[in-house]
């Protein structure tokens, strides 16, 4: 039950649950608003408060052989080219539920690289701000087109681009062929690479739909605050964003580019493949299949290039991007990894089931981990469990980064704390879901309708969020003044606080390693 093994289920209930409602499909309009890229001219759809551009290419098709490439740059086209209908989502396993379809409006494809631009309708004489949001989806799945950015555009008075990056085994395999065919020796990062790839598109872009090239702002949640943090710290990302925002995300180790090799050559031995040339061979609908294999780890590596060390390293020593940092986590992060885990899969945790349920997650510090966190003190076993789950994988995590971070450059850190936030799905489970992992992001894009105090926080957080794409400074007017760290920003609709003792309360000395 750790993150990474349950990172892929737990996002995909948390795309369906918190942004499954965003994405919008807006009719085709002869008339709409018409841009000139580089590589050639776009029609939008015209909204009432934003305008929307959505399935421009940023990159080639990764297909044939490009198929596990860096990206390259898109071919020009002629005329003006449709821009109301998203592109494909990446190659990924559709999943359909009540709450709709994870990969979004399309079908997935490797033919996926392509981006959405939302801006205000209204237009302005000096450049906005842009926002360029990395989705979530533990790197296997979800799309940009998941998220609507329409209302965080026109509210915020931002421009707000979200994209589509390869998943799985596509964006992350690593395999000693293919670290023979780099010039720089590497293999696995290319997910990694389409959101860089993307990045310079808006760098070159960005001006023609009204925004400031010169001050982008990269930003999202679980595996995209973790793609946040891996681009801070990867020199190829230099000069392609001036603030980063990482929600839920930062800090998690990464395995090496020779562990990924090891792996990536046992899953092709698996397919009966040898060499890259089988790989490529194969069809895509096939490799799917086989990355669902419960043994296979599709996430970025340190490669030495592309991600040359071990994020907390790379903060600790200052080998990073000197931009300001906002990042933070959710209350009760580890709640919806026992709602999956437990009682959404039709049983309960108990209290003589949870000694055994720590001892499987912690092994030879259990009886560490049980005397911090005592069934007394907790409502129920499952509480007790996403207590533990949300401080040793989310909260000390990225409260160190937070430190590492404030070393050398202004730092912020929230913890969203609305334990109400999720209340109108009504799941059906034993114990109160509270604030879990991902609850925070349709506050984030406009997308409440709640109490009168809920939609005043989503009002609060989506200036708190502008105004740092703005101006590197959180702010809100009629809302307390944003601290840097070591203070935290309480994000609830009862008060907003700045406690310091945010290590504290999560057993931090317990989680994070000392301090070097």
């Amino acid at each position: 039950m750790s993150w990474s093994r349950h990172s892929g289920l737990l996002s995909c209930v948390l795309l369906l649950l918190c942004a499954g409602m965003f994405w919008s499909v807006p009719a085709a309009a002869a008339d709409g608003p018409t841009v000139t890229t580089r590589y050639g001219q776009v029609r939008g759809a015209a909204g009432e408060s934003a305008d929307s551009y959505l399935g421009i290419p940023y990159a080639a098709p990764p297909v044939g052989e490009r198929r596990w490439r860096p990206p390259a740059a898109p071919a020009r086209w002629t005329g003006v080219r449709d821009a109301t209908s998203p592109g494909n989502p990446c190659m990924q396993r559709v999943q359909e539920t009540v709450w709709g379809n994870l990969a979004g409006p399309g079908t997935p494809s490797e033919d996926c690289l392509y981006l959405n631009v939302h801006t205000p309708a209204q237009r302005s004489l000096h450049k906005r701000p842009v926002m360029v949001w990395l989705h979530g989806g533990g790197f296997t799945v979800g799309s940009g087109t998941f998220y609507d950015g329409g209302t965080l555009a026109a509210e915020g008075d931002v421009i707000v681009v979200t994209l589509n990056y390869r998943l799985g085994a596509f964006g992350y395999l690593a395999h000693p062929g293919l670290t023979g065919e780099s010039a720089e020796g590497v293999s696995g990062n290319y997910g990694l690479l389409d959101q860089q790839a993307a990045l310079k598109w808006v760098r070159d872009n960005a001006a023609a739909f009204g925004g400031d090239p010169g001050n982008v702002t990269v930003f999202g949640e679980s595996a995209g605050g973790g793609s946040v943090c891996q681009n801070l710290v990867s020199p190829r990302a230099l000069g392609l964003f001036d603030r980063a925002i990482a929600q839920s995300g930062c800090g998690f180790p990464l395995p090496t580019r020779a562990s990924q090799e090891q792996n990536g050559t046992a899953w092709a031995d698996s397919l009966g493949c040898a060499d890259t040339a089988c790989l490529r061979a194969l069809p895509a609908d096939r490799l799917l299949t086989a990355a669902q294999s419960p043994t296979a780890r599709w996430v970025p590596n340190v490669d030495g290039e592309v991600i040359p060390a071990q994020v907390t390293d790379a903060l600790a020593s200052g080998r990073f991007h000197r931009v300001p940092v906002l990042q933070g986590t959710t209350a009760d992060e580890g709640h919806f990894t026992v709602a999956t885990t437990y009682d959404l899969a039709g049983r309960q945790l108990t209290a003589a089931g949870y000694p055994a349920a720590v001892r499987a997650l912690y092994g030879d510090r259990t009886d560490a981990v049980l005397a911090r966190y005592p069934l007394s003190e907790y409502g129920t076993p499952a509480e007790a469990l996403g207590a533990i789950l949300t401080d040793s994988q989310f909260a000390c995590a990225q409260s160190r980064t937070a430190a590492l971070a404030g070393r050398y450059v202004r730092s912020y850190q929230y913890e969203f704390a609305d334990r109400h936030s999720m209340d109108y799905l009504n799941l059906p489970l034993s114990f109160p879901i509270g604030a879990p992992h991902g609850s925070e992001i349709r506050y984030v894009f406009g997308g409440v309708t709640g109490t009168p105090e809920q939609n005043a926080l989503s009002a609060r957080m989506l200036d708190y969020w502008t105004a740092f794409a703005r101006t590197g400074v959180p702010y809100s007017l009629d809302a307390p003044r944003w601290p840097t760290y070591p203070r935290v920003q309480t994000l609830a609709p009862e008060a907003i606080t700045s406690p310091v003792t945010f290590p504290e309360r999560h057993e931090c000395d317990l989680w994070n390693p000392p301090a070097t």
